[in-house]
């Protein structure tokens, strides 16, 4: 089984392709909706992507930093971001959607990231 992406972008900027940050430091929230290839269904996986400024001043404020879930880009390019985000998607495969989609969590927040029925 492999996964098929719905959509990608970002809930706060409505045009990723002409956004630009502001500032040195900067992240933005990109949510990623995917599902299995073939089949219906889609499930969310939150990714911030954010400069290495950015992360450089959490470290400084807080002496330690947990990067998970985050994607570090030195300078923003939404095209290259895209494509590295669609290329992960691409290579995510296992016999089932639940073994594909940990897969895709190592990337970004599974909406149902550690539950249990």
């Amino acid at each position: 089984m492999r996964a098929a992406i719905r959509w990608l972008g970002s809930l706060d900027v409505d045009d990723m392709d002409s956004w630009r940050p502001k500032e040195e430091s900067w992240s933005v929230g990109i949510r990623l909706l995917a599902g299995p290839l073939e089949e219906p269904g889609e499930e969310s996986f939150d990714i911030t992507v954010c400069s290495t400024a950015w992360i450089d001043e959490l470290i400084a404020r807080d002496g330690i930093w947990n990067g998970r879930h985050h994607l570090i880009v030195d300078g923003f390019n939404w095209q290259r971001i895209r494509s590295y985000i669609v290329g992960h998607v691409n290579a995510c495969q296992g016999p089932t959607w639940s073994e594909v989609a940990e897969q895709l969590s190592r990337l970004g927040y599974w909406e149902f990231e550690n539950y249990q029925p």
